[in-house]
């Protein structure tokens, strides 16, 4: 079990490295090609941000597949399954859609049916669902065309959740990444916990994902010099659903064998263990609600579900008063807490401490929400010893007034003719005066 575990380590590595080193030159290319729109009003930063961000993580995916073809035991992967090729086909299309969006801005319905298209590209080279546990009922077999449908349902969703939520700097990438190495760990589970080679693919691509997400991280944490944009952030919303439909479509559920019993009765207790099989959006369960609210706010407003708007929750967060750092290590907290609280509680659903530890943190997070409602205020005689933003709100505008005109500086006093000034220059009259410094700087 070593062996793999340093394979899919290398196999990390090289896709970070990649992506990282590839990020710096892709930038100046975005900025030569003017891929570099102006600010919208929904927009967060100050300042025109090239974007195409997805060529270089698009280059680590390469990279990873590649390296992990090279590698004894990840080479399996390549010989016994097609997915890995389904999966760079699919990526390749739906990232030179985000590339020429990134650049011209195309419609909505265009990149909707690049995704569907996508989709169907993997189908028909085999990553697709095969069947779904039922509670009650057992293990569904599905039709060619039922299968086809869900995938390209959950594809879509999945894309389109992670596109939506790439509103500040660094959420999408950190909050996949997150949301990865909880996959991963369970992916990988399955295969060397069970014995179940079918989850090679899956935990494959989930190592990858993680090492594209990483690579790209430190570029564009806040402040961003670069944006992953449409290119980069349907191509990891895909990778992720593939990596999702790639267990839930391979993995018999019988070849597990964790409960002796009927059919029904297995099914139904091994309902938690495939939780995040079925239901792959439950562990990017915040850009899913994201999504959701957005489609409903619009829609109840009269307004396309494909407009943009200020209403996601990272916008929400920033009115409450947190600073874009602090929004985005909120989304971080609870992206964690769902992700690997689902792992968890799929693993061990037995065990109470992990639902009140599940239950503590989600607690803590509700602090962390609203912390800016309780900023602590100092006492009334205290209030000149701290600064203002622990004061009350009058005497806080009342010291900002103070401050602002203790700082204006005062006026020259009027200068004799013929007598030097105070650099040494001579006045012309008595009416001169030094420049008043607030007034030159106020066209700023």
């Amino acid at each position: 079990m070593g062996q793999p575990v340093r394979e899919y380590l290398l196999t990390l590595c090289v896709t970070v490295a990649v992506t990282y080193l590839l990020t710096g030159p892709v930038r100046k290319f975005a900025i030569a090609v003017g891929a570099m729109p102006e600010i919208r009003a929904r927009d967060v930063h100050r300042e025109p941000t090239p974007r195409l961000g997805g060529i270089a993580m698009f280059g680590g995916l390469c990279a990873g597949l590649l390296v992990a073809d090279h590698l004894q035991n990840l080479n399996g992967v390549f010989e016994l399954s097609n997915e890995p090729r389904a999966l760079l086909s699919g990526a390749a299309l739906i990232w030179l859609v985000g590339v020429l969006d990134d650049k011209f801005e195309l419609d909505a319905l265009i990149k909707l049916g690049a995704q569907m298209i996508s989709a169907g590209v993997m189908c028909m080279q085999g990553l697709t669902i095969l069947w779904i546990p039922v509670p009650g009922i057992g293990s569904v077999s599905l039709t060619p065309w039922q299968g086809n449908l869900l995938t390209v349902a959950l594809v879509v969703i999945t894309i389109n959740a992670v596109n939506f939520v790439d509103g500040l700097d660094g959420l999408a990438a950190g909050m996949v990444c997150i949301a990865t190495c909880a996959f991963f760990l369970y992916a990988y589970r399955i295969w060397f916990g069970y014995g179940i080679e079918a989850a090679a693919p899956a935990t494959l691509f989930a190592a990858i994902l993680m090492g594209m997400c990483l690579g790209f991280l430190p570029h564009n944490m806040h402040p961003a010099r670069i944006f992953m944009g449409d290119s980069g952030s349907m191509l990891i919303g895909l990778v992720l659903a593939a990596a999702a439909i790639s267990v839930t479509g391979q993995v018999d559920p019988d070849a597990m064998a964790l409960f002796v019993g009927g059919e029904r009765n297995a099914t139904h207790a091994m309902l938690p263990v495939f939780i995040p099989l079925i239901l792959p959006l439950t562990i990017i369960a915040i850009p899913m609600t994201d999504l959701v609210l957005a489609i409903v706010r619009r829609t109840w407003k009269g307004q396309s579900p494909f407009a943009a708007d200020r209403g996601h929750l990272h916008h929400r967060l920033l009115e409450l008063g947190h600073s874009h750092s602090r929004a985005v290590l909120i989304m971080y907290f609870w992206s964690g807490l769902i992700a690997f609280g689902t792992v968890a509680y799929s693993v061990h659903s037995a065990s109470m401490w992990i639902v009140l530890a599940i239950s503590a943190l989600s607690a803590v997070g509700l602090l962390l929400l609203l912390l800016p409602r309780f900023t602590p205020r100092a006492p009334r005689w205290a209030e000149r010893l701290v600064p203002p933003r622990y004061r009350h709100a009058e005497r806080a505008a009342e010291a900002a007034l103070h401050e602002d005109s203790a700082a204006e500086p005062e006026p020259a006093r009027p200068i004799a003719a013929g007598v030097s000034g105070v650099n040494g220059a001579t006045a012309i009259g008595p009416r001169s005066r030094l420049p008043d410094r607030r007034k030159a700087g106020s066209s700023r």
